[in-house]
């Protein structure tokens, strides 16, 4: 998990930085309209209990009717005012916090398709949705309630206190005392706040990804009949989250009342200090009514700066976290000065030179000093024992990952320095984990092209020995496709990603363990299909049986990262043993068997 804490180190190229001020400035003619009709409507607030004093003191006590209607007037224009600037500001600070919500989620969102493997790995994918979601949400709320009261509460509780010194300067002491009690409070109770929300941000984190986890999973889960464990793993998650949440609402709970019951307090002893005053002649009753009008806005103001605190602490974590993404260094990106690849069809040669690959951190190298070279028409076959680096080799080829040493080079051009776009149309992969995307077989297989023509995408059917059972369908290419492809078994969709890779007609093509779900005479037919139909393209095919490569005109064999092999099947049999053990334990039980 990446440090929520830190920075990203000096000289790494960051993303994000500068975000802020930059979105803020998109809406700087909008922002400086809010803030005038924030600090109009504070203006004419502060001006109506003068007003109120003025109709009381001018006009009711020494019974002058115009006095009354002259005052009443103003009083009524100020109402009129505050009603129109009031809803000017909220309409605007909706508004913009809004906007700049979306252009935030987009920026999570584009952000997290530019991280490495490696990287989406470390924040882990439940971390990325609540950040995208939640974080962005919380963020967004505060933004509300910042454009519609952050010049509100402050300048009529400064404003408030100065109105009030000028009715009385006697009865103003008393929030001398008051005043910084109520800061105290605000201040104490943020400060347990803030570590409650960040906890819980990251137990929400757990709970997204054991939600996600368990829907992702859920026929192994009913398979093993693990309902109850993975019941009580959910419950005791929701629980923490829960707790936290609980520990923390109690918390900010208490903001309110106790800025209540000291403004309160405040009020009745003015009341009491103020009576005894107007009884003897020294405070008109208006002067008293509008001291009063104004501890109440000072009340309002208080009160506003409570709900913003009450907001602010999970807040910031959230847009500390969303911080953290954003500025995470870019370890894929583009280049700065692109390289362009030989003209398609003349085919490229792919050459690993001493390459390496170690996660941030890790106390060893996943695969280190791979080199091999493959070119036009070539085949490739990758094999090992699970976990010794087969699809890290793989993954550095679709650059998915950058190698830590080393260089990786297509068409004599390092991966580094060629466009993403480029180099996605000039590679077909095939991932080891299947996934298709919802909409229909054609919308899936034009992911390789959007501009395939249906003949095209029947050929690559054909060749992916899927072309039978798509037919089969009543609605053909225009059958739907389940998110994950859940629609189809293992064997139909691993054909389908096949035939979605043979779309884009590229000069490489990557088979990351492709053919696993196949029966072996599809795996047969299928191999020998592809063999013709890629036969300009350099081919690699990652797998675990034997069959499935054994005819590949060379085969890299790995174990723990290393390479221990590469040659021939013939060659390797003789010269490599691991992979003469490999070879023997995958035919001894068919040769038992006749």
């Amino acid at each position: 998990m990446p440090d929520e804490t830190k920075p990203p180190s000096a000289g790494t190229r960051v993303e994000g930085a500068g975000l802020w001020p930059g979105k803020f400035l998109r809406y700087k003619w909008l922002i400086l309209v809010l803030l005038l009709c924030q600090m109009g409507q504070v203006i004419a607030s502060l001006l109506l209990p003068s007003f109120s004093a003025d109709v009381i003191d001018a006009g009711i006590v020494p019974e002058d009717p115009s006095a009354i209607w002259y005052y009443g007037g103003l009083m009524g224009i100020a109402i009129l005012v505050q009603l129109v600037l009031s809803a000017s500001a909220v309409f605007l600070g909706a508004k913009i916090a809004y906007r700049i919500g979306q252009s935030l989620r987009a920026d999570v969102f584009e952000k997290v398709h530019s991280l490495a493997l490696s990287q989406v790995q470390g924040f882990t994918v439940g971390s990325l949705i609540t950040r995208c979601t939640n974080d962005v949400l919380q963020v967004q709320t505060m933004m509300i309630m910042t454009f519609t009261m952050i010049v509100i509460a402050p300048i009529m509780g400064v404003g408030g206190a100065i109105m009030a010194v000028r009715q009385d300067v006697q009865l103003s002491q008393l929030l001398l005392i008051s005043v910084p009690i109520l800061a105290v409070i605000i201040g104490f109770l943020t400060v347990k706040a803030v570590p409650l929300f960040q906890r819980m941000q990251t137990q929400l984190d757990g709970v997204n990804s054991i939600l996600r986890e368990q829907i992702e999973g859920i026929r192994v889960i009913r398979a093993f009949l693990q309902q109850a464990r993975e019941s009580r793993r959910f419950g005791t998650a929701n629980t923490e989250l829960t707790e936290t949440a609980v520990s923390s609402g109690r918390l900010m709970a208490m903001i309110t009342p106790s800025l209540t019951a000291v403004m309160q307090l405040t009020s009745v002893a003015l009341i009491w200090a103020g009576a005894s005053r107007v009884r003897s002649g020294d405070l008109e009753i208006g002067a008293l009514i509008a001291f009063l009008s104004y501890v109440s806005l000072i009340l309002i103001a208080v009160m506003m700066m409570g709900m913003l605190i009450v907001m602010l602490p999970r807040a910031l974590v959230s847009a500390r976290r969303i911080g953290i993404l954003l500025q995470s260094p870019v370890e894929v990106g583009p280049p700065s000065v692109p390289k362009p690849l030989p003209p398609r069809g003349s085919g490229m040669h792919l050459r690993f030179e001493d390459v390496g690959f170690g996660y941030p951190g890790a106390e060893a190298m996943v695969i280190e000093d791979i080199n091999f070279d493959l070119g036009p028409g070539e085949v490739l076959g990758i094999i090992g024992a699970t976990g010794s680096g087969k699809s890290t080799i793989i993954n550095l080829i679709a650059r998915l990952n950058d190698p830590s040493t080393g260089q990786i080079s297509l068409g004599g051009v390092d991966l580094r320095d060629i466009a993403p776009k480029e180099l996605s149309s000039r590679v077909g992969y095939v991932p080891q984990n299947t996934y298709l995307f919802s909409g229909t077989i054609a919308d899936t297989l034009r992911l390789g092209n959007s501009e395939a023509e249906d003949a095209t995408l029947w050929t690559a059917l054909e060749v992916a020995q899927a072309a039978d059972f798509v037919r089969a369908l009543p609605e053909g290419l225009m059958a739907p496709v389940a998110q994950g492809g859940t629609n189809f078994s293992g064997g139909q969709r691993q054909r389908l990603a096949i035939a979605r890779a043979l779309v884009c007609s590229a000069d490489l093509y990557l088979f990351d363990d492709s053919f696993s779900a196949l029966d072996q005479t599809t795996d047969r037919k299928l191999r020998s299909a592809l063999r013709q139909a890629v036969s300009h393209a350099a081919t690699v095919i990652v797998s675990q049986r034997v069959a499935s490569i054994r005819d590949a005109d060379r085969i890299l064999v790995i174990e723990k990262g290393r390479v221990v092999g590469l040659g021939s099947h013939e060659n390797l049999m003789q010269t490599c043993p691991v992979y003469a053990e490999t070879v023997r334990s995958q035919t001894r039980p068919e040769e038992d068997a006749a």
